[in-house]
């Protein structure tokens, strides 16, 4: 990476030199010229996905120094105005409409891209902008199925690209300082993690056929996925518990608590994974588990439990989501951006907190200021080099370990797994949703 950016440099640099030898009278402006990727450092970016959390971000990224959102891109005219406005308002500046992100990737003068499209795109999307030499940073989860993530890896890598997840956890400092805590040995050794997402979402009722909203690309809102007919009651949020599109409450939140767990205690990926629950609180069209409780055991020597609940907001230790570690000396407890810790007789022995609120709930923003950190860290990477908090790997990792839950909770029996690679060993029927299928003509290639 470092010898990539050091002859990228060596490139703008040259660039730079013609530029300025030619003069900007030479058929640039001032503006054009400020434009250009090297002149100032100036990052250009293309947004996918502005219905939901996507419109807050391509704000937070507008924001940020020599950074310009040029492109917004959905298959949807509201979810595309709202990208739109949520740029103008921010910086005053209204950026291109695009439908197709096939479209998009074509454009030269961009850099790269922010998804925030369905589970089933995130992905695909990934890796065609790879191959576009655009560098991406994408929500989590990295994939809609474990064979995905690792083709985005794969992808990243061979395109040389900066692909950074999601999971900004990773770059909020009072966690971090937390974690550096927890592996210093301040509990011990930590040989546990209990992880819980809690909600209260209501029924989504029996869907009917319906024709498709004039405003909606259905077929371009698809894309990879198999087809199927449009319904009432699936577009925009509750696509999330259909597995065609979606993948369930566990990789839909959970997978931010298992990124923490995995993170504090060192583990690549499981040896066993068990998990149990069901839809249990309502009769509807909702396909995946709005209560589900996933057990890992490492052959390192430690556990972790997954406690998802979408349809009963009872909290856990006064949180609707969060980690403990559990350890030899203590407890450390992280919900938030801060960390308290705890000795054996539950005494209170440091508490370190954030004056930032957060709600976890908020599906669009838990913190946009610390959302900006982890973009930050993003576009620095593409700048200059260095480590990112969430590359592609880190997510694939994460990413993978709610995937086997779901894939447990689905054949209906504990999975035995390669803690080398997080494969599932012998189990045919489980191997069959390590990938899917997709729409002739939509396979990811790279």
């Amino acid at each position: 990476m470092q010898n990539s950016r050091r002859k990228f440099i060596k490139k703008v640099a040259i660039g730079s030199s013609a530029i300025a030898i030619g003069g900007i009278g030479a058929g640039f402006s001032a503006s054009s010229y400020s434009r250009i990727m090297g002149a100032n450092d100036r990052i250009v970016m293309g947004i996918m996905g502005t219905n939901g959390r996507g419109k807050g971000m391509a704000a937070n990224f507008a924001l940020q120094k020599n950074t310009e959102v040029r492109y917004i891109c959905d298959v949807e005219e509201k979810a595309l105005a709202k990208g739109i406005d949520a740029v103008n308002k921010a910086v005053g500046i209204s950026p291109k409409a695009i439908t197709d992100i096939r479209k998009m990737l074509e454009l030269k003068d961009m850099d790269a891209v922010y998804l925030a499209p369905p589970d089933h795109w995130h992905a695909p999307a990934t890796i065609m902008s790879c191959v576009a030499g655009k560098h991406v940073y994408v929500e989590k989860p990295l994939s809609h199925n474990p064979a995905e993530g690792e083709m985005a890896i794969r992808a990243a890598r061979k395109y040389d690209r900066v692909v950074q997840m999601g999971s900004q956890r990773r770059s909020w400092k009072l966690l971090t300082e937390g974690i550096n805590e927890l592996k210093n040995g301040v509990i011990g050794k930590a040989y546990m993690a209990k992880t819980w997402y809690t909600n209260n979402r209501k029924s989504i009722g029996i869907g009917k056929v319906v024709p498709v909203p004039s405003n909606l690309d259905y077929e371009l809102w698809q894309g990879p996925a198999p087809r199927l007919p449009y319904k009432d009651n699936l577009i925009h949020y509750n696509w999330h518990w259909f597995w065609n599109w979606g993948t369930g409450e566990a990789l839909n939140n959970g997978t931010h608590e298992i990124d923490v767990a995995r993170w504090g205690l060192g583990i690549d990926f499981p040896a066993k994974v068990f998990s149990v629950g069901g839809r249990y609180h309502y009769k509807d069209d909702w396909e995946a588990f709005d209560t589900q409780l996933i057990t890992y055991e490492s052959d390192k020597g430690a556990s972790i439990i997954w406690e998802g609940r979408s349809c009963n907001g009872n909290k856990v230790e006064g949180l609707g989501r969060g980690v403990i570690f559990y350890g030899e000396n203590g407890s450390l407890h992280t919900g938030h951006d801060g960390y308290t810790i705890y000795d054996m007789d539950d005494k209170l022995v440091k508490e370190v907190s954030s004056d930032v609120v957060i709600d976890g709930r908020d599906t669009s923003s838990p913190a946009a200021s610390l959302d900006s950190v982890h973009i930050e860290n993003f576009l620095n990477c593409i700048r200059t080099g260095g480590k990112l908090n969430a590359d592609v790997e880190t997510g694939h990792k994460s990413t993978t370990w709610v995937q086997l839950g779901n894939i447990s909770q689905r054949v209906g029996r504990g999975l035995a797994i390669d803690p080398k690679n997080g494969h599932i060993k012998g189990d045919d029927e489980a191997e069959k949703l390590w990938g899917r299928e997709y729409e002739p003509g939509w396979e990811p290639k790279f």
